[in-house]
């Protein structure tokens, strides 16, 4: 991964605001790569689904009561009717652009800076407005996650911006 060069007047607080952003920006590929990990598990849900289905009704004939083979056998039918493609299409996409945006900032390419602030508002606003409905801790934290990206990414596009750092 390189580095920008950093002016020699950065101080210590810079250096470690630089720090986070560089392990928020990769929480964020992790993130991305994630989703298009879920992405690809969705396309074939179906085939896997089925093949779950005979292994769940084969430990469920050796011990009817098996706990967590009774409590898939209940949720298969729920994770089958759920994975449609918009779910395929959203996650692989959402992943891929969480992706190519982080390798554009950790490899310090300027266009990605503002690029990714704003991309990164419209999920955090998308993640709002699924929030209404679900009220769900993981999307709120991972929306506070976001927010904290965004401000990082702004701090460091405004700092080297300033000191004009930018690699050319």
């Amino acid at each position: 991964m390189k580095r920008m060069t950093v002016p020699p007047q950065e101080t210590r607080g810079e250096r470690y605001l630089h720090s986070i952003f560089i392990w928020g920006v990769a929480l964020k590929a992790f993130d991305g790569f994630m989703e298009v990990a879920g992405g690809i598990a969705l396309l074939f849900t179906g085939p896997l689904a089925r093949f779950a289905e005979v292994l769940i009704q084969n430990e469920l004939i050796e011990d009817p009561h098996d706990f967590i083979a009774t409590h898939l056998q209940h949720a298969l039918p729920v994770l089958i009717a759920n994975s449609g493609w918009f779910a395929t299409a959203y996650l692989l996409s959402h992943g891929v652009i969480k992706v190519f945006l982080a390798a554009g900032l950790l490899r310090d390419k300027v266009w990605a800076y503002p690029t990714a602030i704003i991309v990164f508002i419209l999920f955090i606003v998308y993640q709002l407005y699924r929030y209404a409905f679900t009220h769900s801790p993981f999307l709120l934290l991972l929306t506070l996650l976001d927010l904290a990206v965004v401000w990082l990414t702004w701090h460091e596009y405004r700092y080297f911006k300033k000191h004009h750092v930018f690699p050319e």
